[in-house]
């Protein structure tokens, strides 16, 4: 191929037509990005170092938490604080069911009462007619003595069946005293004398 000029001119004329101000500007521009985006790698490799340490230290503590809890939990004891419970539970159940066995017997008692009460409340005061003639047929002197053990005297008989001695108890002072019961004073004496010494 001939050439009408000299190389290095043609050379030297292409390179003139050449604008590459441009491509610096733009070659710049990539070399900042390239700068920015190291240093923000960087950063980011701190960081992610910092919160590995970091993490390293938690599993660390945790490791030794969990060796320690490990080397102090003995199966002997644990096994025998389950017996104990179930012990415990099995007293818990038995006192319960103990419970409900007696509630159900005063349950019982108490619906007996309750009947009880009612055919007493029928029957009255008097009480039924059985009881009425029962007591119509003692015996004077037996209602007597109760009335007076009611009062707190006790009447004693000599071997001839006469009613010759009286103890007086009195509660309130706890006093006791003994007469001795002669025919000569009369019964409003003794009478009278009974209810002081109570």
């Amino acid at each position: 191929m001939l050439l009408d000029e000299d190389p290095a001119t043609l050379i030297h004329h292409t390179i003139g037509n050449f604008n590459i101000h441009p491509d610096k500007t733009a070659v710049s521009r990539i070399n900042e990005s390239l700068s920015t985006l190291h240093q923000a790698r960087d950063l980011r490799i701190r960081e992610a170092e910092n919160a590995l340490k970091k993490l390293t230290r938690n599993l660390n503590a945790l490791n030794n938490q969990h060796y320690e809890t490990v080397s102090s939990h003995s199966s002997t004891s644990h096994a025998s604080q389950i017996v104990e419970l179930d012990t415990q539970k099995f007293r818990i159940a038995k006192a319960a069911s103990d419970l409900e066995i007696e509630g159900e017997r005063l349950e019982a008692e108490l619906e007996a009462a309750k009947g009880r009460l009612q055919e007493l409340e029928i029957q009255g005061v008097e009480g039924d007619e059985i009881e009425r003639s029962r007591r119509e047929s003692e015996d004077p002197i037996v209602l007597k003595l109760k009335v007076y053990r009611s009062l707190g005297i006790d009447i004693e008989s000599d071997n001839a069946g006469n009613f010759n001695k009286a103890v007086i108890r009195n509660s309130r002072k706890g006093d006791v005293h003994v007469v001795r019961i002669d025919p000569k004073f009369s019964r409003f004496f003794y009478a009278d004398y009974f209810w002081q010494t109570m």
